[in-house]
């Protein structure tokens, strides 16, 4: 029987990890976290998970490091054959949950989306995606309807360097950018 409650989507839902698979023989489930530092997903008692029969919530019991990966137990849930219902799905949270940030930092799920503009006024495209490198995050501008060109384009997140002002009630970004780089 499933210990999944129904219940109504969340009003900004965000995906912060999947549950990969089943671990141990309690019912605990083996997780893959998108949070920063890894454990942070476990800051977050109540998750979402979209099934195919909509959307449903689980709240968190436990969870740990385990190896080099996490571990997690979720109430009503005992034994191995009753989570592999849940294994494979997307875990989510709202987004009303994260917590605030000071002003000048930003979610990334905040920035995607944002018309890329160059400080001349040229539209390079929106911000499809960021990517974690080991000297700065990278943004991700991908050609959008009026844009400069169809090419994609990847502008290191540097504030005040590339990254000049960001705006997101007019929903754009402005960078400091050769269009033809």
């Amino acid at each position: 029987m499933s210990k999944v409650k129904q219940a109504a989507a969340p009003e900004q839902a965000l995906v912060v990890g999947r549950i990969t698979s089943v671990y141990g023989v309690k019912g605990w489930v083996k997780l893959y976290s998108h949070t920063d530092p890894m454990q942070g997903i476990f800051d977050y008692k109540h998750w979402w998970l979209k099934t195919p029969s909509g959307w449903k919530t689980l709240e968190l019991s436990q969870g740990r490091l385990q190896g080099r990966g996490l571990v997690a137990s979720v109430n009503g849930y005992n034994d191995r054959d009753q989570v592999k219902e849940i294994c494979g799905l997307d875990i989510y949270i709202d987004a009303q949950d994260l917590p605030d940030l000071d002003d000048g930092d930003y979610y990334w799920s905040q920035l995607e989306g944002l018309r890329v503009i160059t400080k001349e006024g040229v539209l390079l495209g929106k911000v499809s995606q960021l990517m974690e490198t080991g000297a700065n995050d990278v943004v991700v501008v991908s050609a959008c309807e009026g844009s400069f060109d169809r090419e994609e384009r990847l502008i290191p997140y540097v504030p005040d360097t590339y990254v000049l002002n960001i705006d997101l009630e007019q929903k754009e970004m402005v960078v400091d950018w050769d269009p033809e780089f």
